[in-house]
């Protein structure tokens, strides 16, 4: 079996707060390491080194990035063995499955000199309530983007050719399972298509779909249909039987981004700003749902208002990502403060636990 890494998204700063899929990314996992009772400036570092060195002996690895420091991750997935280490600070909130028996509790705060951290006592508490109101101001502005959005695609959606919409819908089920059904349950498993991220908007698409036979690049305008469409493909790989990844979109979880097929190869994915791609190989193409869907002239017809309606939508966004920027540079003093703290040969040692039992799984 060849290697495969892949980079996903499975928690978001988005306009409706901070929103997880920690439970539909980890069905199906019979072993989930929670690294707690520490920062994630401690469990991030411990969870790169467990994943790099197991990386060497399973050929699946999926590294499910933060999105509040970029470079940092919130958990790794070797699925292979069905298990997965999983950061446990806050704010990642774990519902149990088994504890002790599925999840297990690692708690790290012996591996921290708590006397070492005693005369921060109050810094650290200034900087996590700074860091709340940070992310509250931020899931504010993101919420505000969100509504002027709505604004976005009312002019579309006025303009909209539904039958159109729905003929495309029709003929790209039709292009990915014809008469197809497998007869078994289908796995749906969620995520995000990228996320807000303290540099802005980041994601993996084009890693995350190279490897595929073929790639549908959705273009179109707020409000033409993408979301609709995704969603309806998602409910027919369902009742086909067929497993399903579906990629929300990391500034309104109730929306869709991308949809992959695995067992078909295929994926289509939502190509506008601010995940703009354009096709680079000889199978992609292009679905463009305002040529197909949406009056013609619209864009001329709602000139003004759109660069009104897009100028404030870029201001929120900006603003947004300022908040969460300010959030993170108060993560990094109080994730500094406690790497300073941390016994390093501990952390190894338990990193080291948790490898050997793995590796008695390879």
């Amino acid at each position: 079996m060849a290697k495969q890494e892949r980079h996903i998204y499975a928690a978001g700063n988005t306009a409706r707060g901070y929103k997880t899929f920690f439970d539909s990314v980890l069905q199906g996992m019979e072993r989930v390491y929670i690294l707690s009772g520490v920062v994630e400036g401690v469990t991030s570092p411990l969870i790169e080194a467990i994943g790099k060195e197991m990386s060497r002996k399973t050929n699946q690895v999926e590294w499910i990035h933060s999105p509040f420091v970029n470079g940092q991750y919130d958990g790794v997935i070797f699925h292979e063995w069905k298990v997965a280490i999983m950061d446990g600070s806050y704010p990642r909130l774990w519902r149990p499955t088994a504890p002790g028996v599925t999840d297990i509790q690692v708690n790290l705060q012996s591996a921290v000199n708590t006397d070492q951290l005693a005369p921060y006592k109050r810094h650290i508490a200034a900087w996590y309530e700074d860091i709340f109101t940070k992310s509250e101001a931020a899931y504010q502005a993101f919420g505000e983007a969100l509504r002027i959005h709505d604004e976005w695609e009312a002019p579309y959606i006025d303009n909209l050719n539904r039958e159109e919409a729905n003929r495309v819908t029709e003929e790209v089920i039709a292009l990915f399972f014809g008469e197809e059904k497998l007869g078994k349950k289908a796995r749906v498993r969620r995520m995000y298509l990228g996320a807000a991220t303290p540099r802005g908007p980041v994601d993996h698409i084009m890693k995350l779909t190279d490897s595929l036979q073929k790639r549908y690049f959705i273009k179109g305008r707020p409000g033409s249909g993408k979301s609709t469409m995704l969603k309806k493909l998602v409910v027919e790989a369902e009742n086909r039987g067929f497993d399903v990844e579906v990629y929300h979109c990391g500034l309104d979880p109730h929306s869709l981004d991308m949809v992959i097929v695995p067992e078909k190869g295929l994926a289509i994915f939502d190509s506008t700003a601010p995940h703009e791609y354009f096709p680079s190989k000889e199978t992609d193409e292009v679905i463009d749902m305002y040529k197909r869907a949406i009056a013609s002239g619209t864009d001329e017809k709602y000139e003004e208002e759109l660069a009104d309606i897009k100028a404030r939508y870029t201001q929120k966004i900006k603003e947004a990502t300022a908040s969460l920027l300010a959030a993170k540079e108060l993560r990094d003093q109080v994730n500094s403060v406690y790497a300073e703290a941390a016994d390093q040969s501990r952390l190894k040692a338990v990193a080291q636990a948790i490898m050997s039992r793995l590796a008695r799984m390879g």
